[in-house]
């Protein structure tokens, strides 16, 4: 139990708006001073970084202020739900550094209460067997301004309704041949009020119950009397269900008194620029093949966002700066980016790699000869240290830090220039080697002794860095450069189109037979993050192997994409 003065305590100031409607609850006394928040996922698909947003919510606000948050898959609709889903989002879960404890639930707990409810609401009059199809039900419930129309079958005797309702269970008819409707207000100026379905017949194997029930609760009867039946106080979710609340209030009222009864708040979505969040949708890029799986690393889900390297903290982060609202809003795909560079900033090695190798050769190097330099692992951290990495005669460069004949300010090798390889000494452009085409092959170059990083003479200064790997001990590496999944800002928008027509043909680009030192293939373990430098943030990806590194590009240094657009 949280005691009032704890919550005293926490300053108002800095509070979302959530935030301070817990706390005066708290403060009131409401409930007994419990605080229980609970996340309640369906198990029909992967989470996304709009679910991430209501955990962060839902077990953050518990965290904060002393409570508690379960864990309630709502499985009413067997047809959609896997226990694949399950245990994916309680992966997920986990890995964004909350823990539900001994408090998991699932709907399906209370199906024997909520058919017992449902049986007393007939008894009492407040709820009948309706034999019309959706299509009727739909067409009869008229619309915002003008009143609905009663069912014919809306003054059933409560002897009927009981029987129908127990012979529905019992299989005795087909799906959509009869649903269980409360009887509310068909006139009501609230949609939701207006006779809502409360069971409907569904005859597929639960996951956890088999074949035991052939009705199945929907959403708006079991959410509400689930959280009463958990004792869940707080019931958090998102702006689409404010319509919603009157009825969830209605029905928890049938079970809840003054002592103790959920109240429902809601806050603004996420949405994301270039991205779609649609579980609906994001099923039908997996069904059909236009993406690699849920896990995608271009996906939105949690899952892909953690195949492709994001950080649970760079998420915590990027939902911690837009905040919680009463407003929907747009939110750029470059905010999320952001809180994703500085977090990778502060956590990955510094390594070196060659995405579009040409080879160097320094011609005054001894033939055969290499050694070791230094190569620090992270400046952002002091305790990082550092690791060796070996210098030889040939080596590796980026092909676009060579011309022939550069621009002004073009501060990379050219001929009769210099640049220094970070690490490494202060190397100058004799000469190159072409094919019959007229390609360069190879890049001459001599290497000054004394300029060696770390030694005496390495004061001398040029304009510019390389970042290179020695062509004898470097190791060959695929990696794949991930960009935004759409093309268009906001495909939710696009109403007048399909929007699998919106994808980005570009969104992946593989690259093969990159250089990578040592280093990285003695630690490409999974999760491992590294700065490819001057390139961007990479991980292992789940299908890389001692023989076969492959190597996710989580996101660039910087954020090109904008620049791009704006040409």
């Amino acid at each position: 139990m949280t005691e009032i003065n704890e919550v005293e305590n926490i300053e108002k100031k800095g509070l979302n708006f959530v935030e301070q409607l817990v706390a005066e609850d708290l403060q009131a006394g409401k409930n007994g001073g419990r605080l229980n928040t609970r996340f309640p996922p369906e198990p029909n698909g992967y989470l996304h970084i709009g679910h991430a947003k209501a955990i962060c919510m839902d077990f953050g606000i518990a965290e904060k202020f002393g409570g508690t948050c379960n864990l309630r898959f709502d499985d009413t609709n067997p047809v959609k739900e896997d226990v694949e889903y399950v245990d994916a989002i309680k992966e997920d879960i986990h890995w964004l550094g909350f823990d539900w404890e001994d408090r998991e639930y699932y709907a399906s707990d209370y199906f024997p209460q909520l058919y017992d409810l449902a049986i007393r609401l007939i008894k009492e009059g407040k709820a009948y067997v309706d034999d019309q199809t959706s299509e009727e039900i739909a067409s009869q419930k008229g619309s915002p301004t003008i009143p609905g129309t009663n069912s014919p079958y809306r003054n059933r005797s409560i002897e009927e309704n009981l029987d129908l309702f127990q012979r529905m269970n019992a299989g005795e008819f087909e799906e959509g041949a009869r649903v269980l409707r409360a009887k509310i207000d068909m006139s009501s100026s609230n949609m939701h009020f207006r006779d809502p379905i409360m069971y409907r017949i569904i005859k597929h194997p639960h996951h956890r119950t088999g074949n035991k029930w052939n009705v199945y609760p929907m959403y708006d009867f079991a959410h509400g009397q689930s959280d009463y039946f958990e004792g869940v106080t707080h019931s958090i979710c998102t702006l689409e269900f404010v319509p919603h609340r009157p009825l969830y209030e209605y029905y928890v009222k049938e079970l809840a008194d003054e002592t103790y009864c959920p109240r429902q708040i809601e806050f603004n979505r996420l949405n994301l620029t270039y991205t779609v969040m649609s579980k609906r949708k994001l099923l039908q890029l997996v069904q059909e093949g236009l993406v690699a799986g849920w896990d995608d690393p271009r996906m939105p889900t949690i899952s892909g966002m953690r195949r492709r390297g994001y950080t649970p903290q760079s998420i915590k982060n990027f939902i911690s700066t837009i905040g919680y609202t009463k407003y929907e809003a747009l939110n750029s795909i470059s905010l999320l980016e952001h809180a994703v560079r500085e977090d990778l900033n502060k956590v990955s090695t510094r390594v070196m790699a060659v995405i579009n190798p040409i080879k160097v050769v320094i011609t005054n190097y001894p033939e055969g000869a290499s050694e070791m330099v230094e190569m620090e692992n992270n400046p952002e951290d002091p305790n990082s240290g550092n690791h060796s990495m070996p210098f030889s005669r040939e080596i590796y460069i980026e092909r676009d830090d060579f011309m022939e004949n550069p621009p002004k300010k073009f501060f990379r090798l050219s001929p009769d220039g210099e640049v220094r390889l970070k690490g490494a000494y202060i190397i100058k452009c004799t000469g190159v080697k072409k094919d019959t085409d007229g390609n360069i092959e190879e890049i001459y170059c001599t290497y000054d002794p004394d300029t060696r990083s770390g030694l005496p003479g390495s004061a001398r200064k040029v304009k510019g860095t390389l970042h290179w790997v020695s062509a004898q001990h470097a190791i060959d590496a695929t990696v794949r450069l991930y960009d935004r999944l759409f093309e268009v800002e906001n495909p939710a928008a696009e109403t007048d189109r399909d929007f699998r027509e919106m994808l980005n043909s570009n969104s992946l680009s593989v690259v093969e037979g990159i250089k990578v030192e040592p280093f990285i293939a003695e630690n490409a373990t999974q999760g491992h993050k590294f700065q490819f430098q001057r390139i961007g943030y990479f991980t292992p990806d789940y299908d890389s192997s001692a023989g076969n590194l492959i190597f996710n590009r989580t996101i660039a240094l910087k954020d090109s994409w904008e620049k791009t657009q704006k040409k």
